[in-house]
């Protein structure tokens, strides 16, 4: 204590020799700890299975009938029969009766136009052949009369009851009569032509399909002015056009070097880019008789053997000309993998299918070859990934990487 009563801490110091060493201690535990858990970590990724690098290849859809194919071409659907149908007549158009896609027969009325002036000359037409046919008649009735005087005439003269110049009289007035029937006749025959002609007019109002098919599309709609040739402003020449679907085929380019490879009558199987999994069989029907000089190819016809309603004009399509006849059989899809990727485990033919970083077996079937494929049977699907030549240490369940090129 000083002498003011206070407490005299000059005095208290602190020995440093008895300090503890515990913090020196706990880094080297630290520090081992740490080199522990390095090593331990360094030694599971030594034990881990190192991924195997593969070359992988794809399950594909194949079909048998490839195996015949000797030449592929590339075309267009169409239709052999169709038509732009119209008018001779000009007018509004009145009634529309069909749209696209309609199914019309032969001789339906698929659309009219406005005809009442045409209407308003064929009843003057006809009311013509009913007048000269009355005159026919009146003529008809001159003649009875005027053949009947003469005949009396001629019976008079003969008993001397009426001279020679009576009898010469009535005998010009029966040749007037006979004249007047046959100019009455042909009057009539003029006056029944005038009134076919405005019949025809009338028809021609009426558009009418010219065989059976399908409306393909409209040009022209109810209210526009349809004519025969299209001339005046903002009028229509087609109202619709159609198609026989019955006579759809596909129209196809060969080359002129490859045409000792096809011949009229050749079976072809026909592949549609919008319906990729329908095949249809058919054959060459005929060949344009002259070459494409431009392209250096043939046209070449090939129709089909039973037409699909699926089908339509201008669709795309790839003809396979076939060397022989295939059967329906030979048209259905089979899985197949190159030869390469089938191996031989345990007396069992197996694939590896790589899924999620790892190379699966799977017991597999082979069957034909078709052309460098062959075809199989398992639990795989089109698409899988497999792996091309497995090495003998692959086994299901190794993790796998993809070889770069």
């Amino acid at each position: 204590m000083t002498q003011t009563g206070q407490p005299d801490v000059s005095k208290l110091r602190i020995d440093r020799s008895l300090a503890p060493v515990t913090r020196r201690r706990r880094k080297w535990v630290w520090l081992g700890g740490l080199a522990l858990l390095v090593a331990g970590g360094g030694t599971w990724y030594a034990l881990q299975p190192r991924p195997l690098t593969v070359q992988t290849t794809a399950v594909v859809t194949a079909y048998p009938s490839q195996q015949f194919v000797v030449l592929n071409a590339t075309g267009y659907v169409v239709a052999q029969r169709k038509a732009a149908i119209s008018s001779k007549a000009t007018g509004r158009l009145e009634w529309l009766g069909v749209a696209e896609g309609s199914r019309v027969k032969a001789g339906e009325i698929i659309a009219r136009i406005d005809n009442r002036d045409v209407v308003a000359q064929s009843e003057s037409a006809q009311a013509s052949v009913r007048a000269a046919r009355a005159g026919l008649d009146q003529a008809q009735a001159e003649q009875r009369d005027a053949l009947a005087q003469h005949q009396r005439n001629e019976d008079l003269v003969a008993k001397g009851f009426v001279s020679r110049a009576t009898l010469d009289a009535s005998r010009a007035r029966a040749d007037r009569a006979v004249a007047g029937v046959a100019n009455a006749r042909a009057m009539l025959g003029v006056a029944e032509a005038a009134g076919r002609n405005a019949q025809v007019n009338v028809d021609y109002t009426v558009i009418r399909a010219p065989f059976d098919g399908v409306i393909l599309s409209k040009s022209a709609n109810v209210g526009d002015l349809v004519t025969p040739f299209s001339s005046a402003a903002d009028s229509k020449g087609a109202v619709v056009s159609m198609a026989d679907m019955a006579t759809l085929e596909v129209e196809a380019d060969v080359s002129e070097s490859s045409l000792a490879k096809v011949t009229v009558g050749q079976p072809a199987e026909i592949t549609l880019d919008a319906l990729p999994d329908a095949r249809f069989k058919g054959r060459i029907s005929r060949m344009v008789p002259t070459v494409d000089r431009a392209k250096a190819t043939v046209m070449t016809k090939v129709k089909f053997d039973a037409i699909d309603p699926r089908v339509l004009p201008e669709m795309s399509a790839k003809v396979s000309f076939l060397a022989q006849e295939i059967s329906p059989e030979q048209q259905k899809p089979l899985l197949a993998v190159k030869p390469e990727a089938l191996v031989t485990r345990d007396g069992r033919g197996v694939v590896f299918v790589v899924r999620e970083g790892a190379a699966t077996e799977v017991a597999v079937t082979s069957g034909a070859t078709i052309g460098d494929v062959v075809a199989i049977t398992g639990a795989v699907k089109s698409g899988d990934k497999i792996v091309l030549k497995p090495a003998p240490e692959l086994r299901s369940g190794t993790p796998v990487k993809f070889a770069t090129k």
